[in-house]
């Protein structure tokens, strides 16, 4: 080994992995013996891991780490570089007396793939045993890690008996190894330790490196063009990649067979390649160690979102399926896999996933669309996919299937994960409604146990208000083709709208009024509170409704008219939105309710410098018995970045929407309202004021008028729908 050459060959490797765009996390890193001889064993699917692999190890142990490549690679410049990092054909006849030494000595750590070969395909599991497809056929993993490592600890062992009992022979062995100081070998340990790389996105596509190839050389063969455009996808393009490291196997354990026990103390000349008496028990102890590392490298696959989908598109007993059921059907496999923690998930999956039922926010769904609509797994309308069952289920050409369907391979990589298919298969089989009900229901109890905790939480004697103030409203009505969520003020409550809620059950829909986060119980729980808080109180709203009825129309009064505005901005399932008394800066408060602009500055100045945000102004509200009569200035700062957020919004408002305003509003300036009108992207939109003398208008002497107008909106709404 040339010893310069790996060292500068590191160097490159430090510059091409900080070139690259790969995102590598490392987990149980901990799992890695800080002593021993180390031989890791890890799933083969790219050329990344012959590439980087050595250095990512090298960077964790401060070891030189040699790994086993295929002979086929030790071509021209290529061969040439993995001489250079520590690569060792599989033909190489020295192959297996270089490792143990290498092992015995602790002069570097190895890396072995005991599938042999990549596996494009990911397909390492049939008939719930472990057996590797390749181009070649199918053949059961490899023991060569494992039989390697029995044989370093046999002879680490042997050593240790014979330096005593018979040191001719113990020198001889030292001899044959090329190992001078044999002190170093007896005191160390043999450890297997699995690995398991997770790449995340896999996406295929031209790039700058298969670029290049071509203008280089335009007669390149098929398999090196996919491998370019993979792989190279991947390291330009970014991929995450979730390196897991799982338990070490003591390898000294395993030796306890008395037949193996009578082999490490013969007296006999064994030499490396002799035949041994408890070769019958090596190997069975070779197979149940490749067993536990194969059962451990890949439990510790980091499950992601297109593992969830494309695993549930694959168990979906229709040709026909709805996009809002299969993003349901994800939503609680996620929820119920997550929670149970029975393996380990990439992080998006950590966060909630909510986005994949309101605006997909991050893309998930609509990155995995596009990829089947793209290999044709799936064709049709947004709203229904039509699966082309043969890309599910018929073979394909090994060395093009990154390509030409992605989404088996990906499917493939979770089927050794016996928990999760077992969820994937449970929900794949329920029927849309049950989907849907199971849904709505997770979200009213998740709904109602957060008012419960935040209540008992933050629960002022004198201050907080009756539970029932701050509970939710829900009101079944009698057709499910649409649904209203309406969403309460700032400092407020449910109980702010219950009046105009009964009303419009009254007329037949259904109602959902939310408890915004940080509301109904008292002001400290609103000082901790930030706007994405309530935007995602919305979101849950809306997702809730959608489940039981086929179309929503969200609406909001006051700082409520601004959250169901920004909900409006975002997902395309609501057909309209109506605004009561908007407010668009802070500015169009009056004093009564916001600090004057010095006054404002000055506090923002405090909660700078010392995170003053136990901060509380005074607030004199017209229904005392459901609004705060404190107002925590961090929940003003929260208010005006909420409305900052609507004023860029409007103008992707593109659905039907009424502003409701009265012109004596004590509280909001009207020409604040007026102003949320004209921005709003929409042309079917109506702006009605009413001569009502205070800001509540949805309560109180005069509100039945403003009742009907809303309600004559979303019957309007419904209307439209039957057309």
């Amino acid at each position: 080994m040339n010893r310069f050459a790996y060292r500068t060959t590191g160097i490159a490797l430090k510059a091409l992995s900080w070139f690259s765009k790969a995102h590598v996390t490392i987990h149980g890193r901990e799992n890695i013996p800080r002593e021993g001889s180390l031989l890791f064993v890890v799933n083969h699917f790219t050329r990344i891991e012959t590439l980087l692999l050595p250095y990512w190890l090298n960077s964790l142990t401060n070891l030189p780490v040699w790994s086993l490549a295929d002979y086929e690679l030790f071509k021209g410049a290529l061969g040439t570089y993995l001489d250079n990092v520590g690569a060792v054909s599989t033909r190489n006849p020295d192959r297996d007396r270089l490792i143990v030494r290498s092992l015995l000595t602790g002069e570097a750590a190895w890396v072995i793939y005991p599938e042999g070969r990549m596996v494009k395909n990911k397909k390492i599991v049939e008939k719930g045993r472990y057996m590797i497809s390749s181009a070649g056929g199918k053949h059961p993993p490899h023991t060569g890690a494992a039989t390697l490592a029995l044989r370093t600890e046999f002879y680490r062992q042997r050593l240790h008996r014979l330096l005593n009992e018979a040191p001719l022979e113990a020198r001889r062995l030292l001899s044959e190894f090329k190992i001078e100081d044999g002190a170093g070998v007896l005191t160390r340990n043999t450890f297997i330790v699995p690995v398991n790389l997770t790449y995340y996105p896999i996406r295929a596509k031209e790039n700058a490196l298969s670029d290049l190839a071509r203008k280089i050389n335009d007669n390149l063969s098929d398999r090196l063009v996919e491998e370019l455009m993979t792989e190279g996808t991947m390291l330009l393009s970014g991929v995450d990649i979730d390196m897991r490291f799982g338990r070490a196997i003591r390898i000294g354990e395993c030796l306890t067979c008395p037949k193996i026990e009578h082999d490490i103390g013969s007296r006999q000349v064994i030499n490396f390649d002799d035949s041994i008496a408890s070769r019958k028990q090596m190997r069975r102890e070779a197979i149940g160690i490749m067993q536990r590392y194969m059962d451990e490298i890949y439990k510790m696959t980091t499950v992601n979102h297109d593992h969830l989908f494309a695993s549930m598109l694959r168990y979906i007993p229709y040709k026909n399926v709805r996009s809002d059921d299969l993003k349901r059907k994800v939503y609680l496999l996620a929820d119920q896999c997550v929670s149970i923690n029975q393996t380990h998930y990439h992080r998006s999956l950590q966060e909630s996933q909510l986005p994949l039922l309101t605006d997909d926010r991050f893309g998930k769904f609509r990155e995995f669309m596009t990829l089947a609509q793209q290999t044709e797994v799936v064709a049709g309308a947004d709203e229904t996919l039509v699966k082309n069952r043969s890309r599910l289920t018929n073979p394909f050409d090994f060395h093009r299937i990154r390509i030409d369907n992605p989404l088996r391979v990906i499917s493939n990589e979770v089927e050794p994960l016996e928990f999760l298919q077992r969820c994937v298969r449970r929900i794949a089989w329920q029927p849309a409604a049950w989907t849907r009900y199971r849904v709505a229901r997770q979200l009213r109890q998740k709904a109602e146990a957060e008012f419960r905790r935040d209540y008992e939480a933050f629960f002022r004697e004198g201050e907080s208000k009756p539970k029932h103030i701050g509970r939710p409203l829900f009101r079944r009505g009698r057709s499910r083709r649409l649904g209203v969520v309406l969403v309460h003020g700032y400092m407020a409550a449910p109980e702010e709208v219950r009046g105009l809620t009964d009303y419009l059950h009254h007329k037949g829909y259904w109602v959902y009024a939310p408890r915004v986060s940080g509301h109904g119980t008292a002001p400290e729980d609103l000082a901790g509170r930030t706007y994405h808080d309530w935007i995602r109180s919305v979101d849950e709203a809306y997702a809730l409704m959608s489940c039981y009825c086929r179309h929503v129309v969200v609406g909001g009064f006051s700082n409520g008219a601004g959250l169901a505005l920004e909900t409006a901005s975002r997902i395309q399932g609501i057909k309209g939105v109506f605004a009561v008394s908007p407010p668009l800066r802070l500015q169009d408060f009056s004093a009564r309710f916001v600090p004057a602009v010095d006054i404002w500055n000055r506090l923002m100045q405090r909660m700078h410098s010392n995170g003053a945000r136990k901060e509380f102004i005074a607030n004199q509200p017209e229904n005392p018995h459901i609004n705060y009569t404190r107002n925590p200035i961090a929940g003003i700062r929260e208010l005006e970045r909420l409305m900052d957020r609507v004023e860029a919004c409007l103008k992707h408002v593109q659905v039907p929407t009424v502003v409701v305003q009265s012109a004596a509003d004590p509280v909001v300036d009207p020409r604040g309202s007026r102003r949320v009108f004209d921005r709003l992207g929409t042309q079917e939109k109506k702006y009605i004021l009413f001569n009502i003398v205070r800001h509540g208008i949805l309560l109180g002497p005069g509100c039945q008028p403003v009742y009907r107008v809303i309600g004559n909106f979303v019957d309007d709404i419904r209307q439209g729908l039957s057309r």
